[in-house]
């Protein structure tokens, strides 16, 4: 580089010829030099060298020359940088965006970013915390990343941040664990979709990359709590729902025809009906989808990969401390679903085991064990990846606990005994959509008839739970000859019991049913070829008619997921309930013996 550029860093420089050309270590010497004399009081040359890097504007070739030897000089001379002397001067390289740059200047930036974490631990989190910024581009470079140039940008970025970071975490260990923390404060939960998305990539592309060992607990479980952000920011005013005096299966299988004729291969175009009930133009709901389809594509990556065990774990530790605690989510546990969904025998297990724990252990407050058996009951119902003996396994898990709680004696107490109606419900529920394959366990259909004497306790849970549940239930009971006597079962839904409604609450936690039918576009791809809908247990009304009990009965969809053919796609919140407060934080048969002690 010659004097003639050098000259514009200060007065000093115009000592050189200006024809001559200099070495990098001379170049190195007259930046050490400028940055030297700002403890002498003279800050002419110290303020040139940092105009350089407040270029804003479109720079022309010189400049641009000017820029790429002034950031290797820095880098060579990151000894002389003083935290508290040349804040300016941090402060500007610190802001500088890659994205606004050429390569070759991106190179030298980054150079000096890596030399200023190894030469100073008091450099390193300014130094992550500016790749971190440049996860995300300028919001005016949005509308170029669905161009070719715009991708060929993000991948030049990208690409160089990421092989900054392991570069920076192999020559400072700790690195890692500096960063983790600035990555999950950084998040922009509530920016536009396309940031959103990128930043998430990014999280993703950390957690299966280099140091994923070092970040991947914290950036799985800060992803979800994103998730989760987004989930309680849709009210449930927000979602199209249906007369709540109908019961839960009449309004699903209304809605049947219409979800059938939704077209997977369509380019997300839904009927205007369907749109509207699937969130179609709330913009955090469509924010959420989006994120929640990437997610889903990196858990593909990772079966792929043989890597979802692992990744599995920090997911079900983020599912217990965050999602299991925020009151009725929506559509964050979906990612628990689809987990389970393409490893059933391995984490479909670990989840429903999780579930079944948490609910008969005494250690867990009350809303989180009927928070528990809820997504127990709904996971069990809607897995088709779920075999029956399995099923069977944790229903008797359920059934046992009720037996051993009616010894305790009692009369019917929709808010004391709570605990107990919740788990009267979940069988029910489960059974709802499982009698049929139930029935064909041989070890577990002798153990269906305990739970007539717990129907027939008083505590009556009959009058207590949710009617809909209830009046489909005995409906299938009878078909199955479930009971000794039907005639005590009969039950009509036509109107809820004051025993019902105070059983739900004012926030109706009797209907939470957190694996009913994904209303999100985007995810629904992902979730529907691994998701019993209520259609394929009971047909729509109107295919019904003049059908009997007993026909429906063997109408009954075969859960045996062998028989099925599959083709998956490639591709602040608090409970408080009675005064307690806690804050938020394939298709492949299960196989386990037919003995549910084996277990």
């Amino acid at each position: 580089m010659g004097a003639e550029e050098l000259a514009n860093y200060g007065a000093g420089f115009h000592e050189m010829d200006n024809d001559d050309n200099f070495s990098d270590s001379e170049v190195v010497y007259h930046v050490k030099d400028a940055l030297n004399s700002v403890s002498l009081g003279d800050s002419d040359s110290y303020d040139q060298l940092v105009g350089v890097m407040h270029h804003n504007e479109r720079l022309a070739p010189e400049e641009v020359a000017l820029l790429v030897t002034s950031l290797k000089a820095l880098s060579g001379a990151v000894s002389y940088i003083d935290a508290v002397l040349h804040d300016s001067l941090l402060t500007s390289i610190f802001r500088m965006n890659m994205w606004n740059y050429r390569p070759d200047v991106m190179d030298a930036l980054l150079e000096l970013i890596i030399s200023l974490a190894a030469s100073n631990g008091k450099h390193v989190s300014s130094c992550l915390e500016m790749l971190v910024s440049n996860f995300t581009p300028p919001y005016s470079f949005v509308d170029t990343l669905k161009q070719p140039r715009g991708l060929a940008r993000k991948e030049q970025v990208l690409s160089r941040v990421h092989s900054a970071l392991k570069h920076i975490a192999d020559l400072v260990p700790l690195a890692p664990s500096i960063l983790s923390p600035i990555v999950s404060q950084r998040m922009p939960i509530y920016a536009k979709e396309p940031l959103a998305v990128i930043y998430v990539e990014n999280m993703l592309k950390l957690e299966s990359g280099a140091i994923g060992e070092f970040v991947r607990s914290t950036m799985l479980m800060a992803m979800m709590d994103m998730l989760i952000e987004l989930d309680v920011e849709i009210g449930w005013d927000d979602i199209l729902r249906d007369d709540s005096s109908k019961g839960i299966f009449q309004m699903e299988l209304e809605n049947a025809d219409e979800i059938a004729d939704y077209d997977e291969e369509d380019d997300y175009e839904l009927p205007r009906e369907l749109s509207r009930k699937s969130l179609g133009g709330n913009l955090i709901a469509e924010k959420l989808d989006s994120l929640m389809a990437l997610t889903f594509e990196h858990l593909e990556s990772c079966k792929a990969n043989g890597r979802l065990s692992e990744v599995f774990e920090p997911l079900l530790d983020s599912f217990r401390i965050t999602v299991l605690t925020t009151y009725k989510s929506k559509f964050a546990q979906f990612v628990m679903f689809y987990a389970c969904a393409l490893d059933p025998e391995n984490c479909g297990v670990r989840f429903a085991t999780l579930l079944v724990d948490i609910f008969v252990s005494k250690d867990y407050p009350m809303p989180f064990r009927m928070s528990a058996v809820a997504y127990l009951a709904s996971f069990l119902s809607r897995a088709n990846f779920l075999s029956a003996p399995f099923v069977a396994i944790m229903l008797k898990r359920l059934v046992d606990w009720c037996l051993e709680y009616c010894k305790t004696g009692g009369e019917i107490n929709p808010v004391s005994h709570r605990l107990f109606y919740s788990a009267c419900q979940a069988i029910m529920y489960v059974l709802c959509f499982r009698m049929k394959s139930m029935m064909d366990v041989a070890w577990f259909k002798s153990h269906l008839l305990f739970i007539e004497p717990i129907l027939k306790h008083a505590l009556s849970p009959l009058k207590v739970c949710l009617p809909s549940i209830v009046d489909e239930f005995c409906q299938q009971a009878e078909v199955a000859n479930l009971f000794s006597s039907s005639e005590e079962f009969v039950f009509s839904d036509s109107l809820e019991s004051e025993h019902s409604k105070a059983f739900g609450g004012m926030e109706r936690l009797d209907m939470f049913f957190p694996f009913d039918p994904c209303l999100l576009r985007k995810s629904d791809r992902f979730i529907r070829p691994y998701f019993v809908y209520w259609s394929m247990v009971r047909p729509p009304c109107d295919e019904a008619e003049g059908i009997s009990d007993e026909d429906i009965g063997e109408q009954e969809i075969d859960l045996d997921v062998s028989k099925m053919s599959i083709t998956p796609r490639k591709s602040s919140a608090y409970w408080i309930h009675d005064g307690f407060e806690e804050p938020r934080g394939m298709p492949a048969r299960i196989r386990p013996s037919t003995s549910p002690e084996s277990l």
